[in-house]
């Protein structure tokens, strides 16, 4: 399998994987040029795209859908089929012969294995999602407030992981730019998971088998990448896991793609 993620934050979200002879996104919250020039840097092509999974209706996340699958006629965007019934009207303009309603929470795109679970978000809805093939796992779950033993269980035994680690609750608390009512709902249990939920996360699912962490959704305003890797970095160590040892900690950019990852 190869995963990256192409972007993260606030401005746009985006992670290529490939496995099961699938090439998938997981959402698309670029403008077109910029998905297709970022596929390009890793040597993929956007016409070879067969899906896109959407894990929520916010604009970071959805916005570049539209465009993409206008011109790329074989790409199917894959959407939980409890959402049909919400009338979203950013998904209801999609075009109706690309969207696949999956109604089981376990599919396959050819024969990449694709598990969904639900997520804590204060969106219409919310999931993650994990990718198995050949007995290795990638996950992604990048927008929750809050990590649940349900959440846990999902990303179980994951190789690879893409976690939300949207700021600091210092940083946050402080920001005068923020009214009180923001920083309550990027706090509460439907908001965003901070570095220290982040980090407790990883010391739970490192004795699963967890190799490589990529943090994820990084605000720009209440975090920074040396921030949320140093803080992660002192969490595991107090619970005896040594980063670069036991596993790896990388951390995703808003305006360049990140790592290239092979399992």
């Amino acid at each position: 399998m190869k995963t990256v993620c192409l972007s993260s934050g606030s401005k746009g979200n985006s992670i290529f994987i490939e496995g099961g002879g699938a090439k998938v996104l997981i959402d698309d919250g670029l403008t077109l040029s910029n998905i297709e020039s970022r596929l390009k840097t890793i040597f993929e092509d956007a016409d070879n795209i067969d899906a896109i999974l959407l894990t929520h209706e916010h604009c970071d996340h959805l916005s570049g859908v539209k465009f993409f699958l206008k011109k790329h006629k074989k790409t199917k965007i894959f959407i939980p089929a409890f959402v049909k019934e919400m009338s979203i009207d950013s998904i209801s303009c999609l075009p109706s012969n690309q969207v696949e309603w999956f109604s089981s929470s376990e599919f396959k795109v050819k024969d990449l294995e694709v598990s969904c679970f639900i997520l804590p978000h204060d969106s219409n809805f919310c999931v993650g999602y994990s990718m198995n093939f050949e007995g290795k796992k990638v996950s992604v779950a990048t927008d929750l407030g809050f990590m649940s033993k349900d959440t846990l269980r999902s990303l179980s035994g994951s190789d690879i992981l893409f976690l939300e680690s949207n700021h600091d609750e210092n940083l946050l608390r402080q920001n005068p730019k923020y009214p009180a009512k923001t920083k309550k709902r990027i706090l509460s249990d439907t908001g965003h998971l901070s570095n220290l939920a982040c980090g407790l996360a990883i010391v739970s699912l490192a004795p699963t088998g967890l190799k490589q962490v990529v943090l994820s959704h990084l605000s720009e305003e209440n975090n920074t990448p040396n921030l949320a890797y140093s803080t992660i970095k002192k969490i595991l160590l107090e619970h005896g896991i040594e980063e670069g040892k036991h596993l790896c900690i990388d951390v995703a950019f808003q305006n360049e793609v990140g790592t290239i990852f092979n399992i």
